[in-house]
């Protein structure tokens, strides 16, 4: 099997050669710093080219911007630009370019994609997240209750940004997935009620899931934190997968695979097993394995590898993940 036949008999839940070998998260730059001085050729900066030197199965990611401002993390308490409805309508016009460009860049890698060649996928911004950089965190949090008008203003215009998006795709010419930037839990759950879910993100889910299906897309949420409360909720607004479910945040993979058994997982490996040496990291195969066997799921680090972990020590993970991940 090819990379992409092999990543679509996984999310459909069929039997695969062996499964996808794929780091979703990548790397921090402070790691590819440190392994440029321990052995990684010093021209290899993308992380394309870097998945392919570590002989990961060739994932190409694509990031649709919105047009957001900086971010908000340096003024106080987390506030971004937007404090009312009139600081959108006056920013709205430096927000949602024209992704035809976007799109043309994208063109010959679904061409290779057709091709077996490689796996396409793309990050969209997601109706908790995009809200949260326009408004910052507190500001955002409280607007749920003081500002419902707000927040369904931008989460409608998102909405039609996307079907631009996915209007500009078709079948056999559109990414094979696509991951909708949420972090919208923490390590003990959600940030948000199930009901503020149905109220101000399943609309919105729901113009844009039926969109992609019709192109062939599978849809994953991107949420840090602990997402087991989520995933009813994320299955009931059409969203099919997860990831990258944080160890340490408490995540249970094979407890969700129990009650959620189509729902499609990928992570999960804790990536603070990295440094401590290959029976820490084999231990921590071991514990996936039952999780690799039950389908729909690609075992990956559950966030980018930490600078903390030496070159060699992500050689022997890689050495690891070949071993596990070998014929099925």
């Amino acid at each position: 099997m090819n990379a992409v036949e092999r990543f679509r008999a996984v999310m459909a839940g069929q039997p695969v050669d062996r499964l996808p070998r794929w780091e979703w998260a990548t790397w921090w730059g402070a790691t590819i710093d440190r392994w440029h001085g321990e052995g990684l050729p010093a021209t290899l900066t993308d992380t394309f080219e870097i998945g392919q030197y570590f002989g990961h199965d060739p994932y190409r990611q694509f990031w649709f911007w919105t047009g957001r401002p900086a971010a908000s993390e340096g003024l106080p308490h987390g506030h971004g630009p937007v404090g009312s409805l009139d600081d959108y309508r006056r920013m709205r016009s430096e927000l949602y370019p024209d992704p035809a460009k976007h799109l043309d860049a994208m063109r010959p890698w679904f061409a290779r994609q057709a091709r077996g060649e490689v796996v396409t996928w793309a990050t969209l911004d997601g109706f908790f997240w995009f809200a949260r950089a326009l408004l910052g965190i507190e500001r955002h949090l409280v607007a749920f209750h003081e500002q419902p008008e707000l927040l369904h203003a931008i989460n409608a215009d998102l909405a039609a940004f996307h079907l631009r998006i996915i209007r500009g795709m078709k079948a056999g010419a559109a990414p094979a997935f696509i991951s909708f930037a949420e972090d919208m839990s923490y390590n003990h759950g959600p940030m948000i009620s199930e009901a503020m879910f149905d109220q101000f993100m399943v609309p919105y889910y729901a113009k844009v899931i039926p969109a992609l299906r019709e192109v062939g897309v599978v849809s994953i949420m991107d949420s840090d934190g602990d997402v087991t409360r989520m995933i009813p909720w994320l299955e009931r607004a059409g969203i099919a997968g997860v990831l990258p479910l944080e160890r340490n945040a408490g995540v249970d993979g094979m407890a969700i695979r129990r009650v959620h058994p189509e729902f499609v997982l990928v992570g999960h490996f804790d990536k603070m097993t990295m440094a401590r040496g290959e029976a820490a990291m084999r231990a921590e195969f071991e514990r996936l394995v039952p999780l690799m066997r039950s389908g729909r799921f690609i075992p990956s680090v559950d966030h980018q590898t930490p600078p903390g972990v030496s070159l060699a020590q992500y050689r022997t993970y890689l050495d690891l993940l070949r071993e596990y991940t070998g014929d099925q």
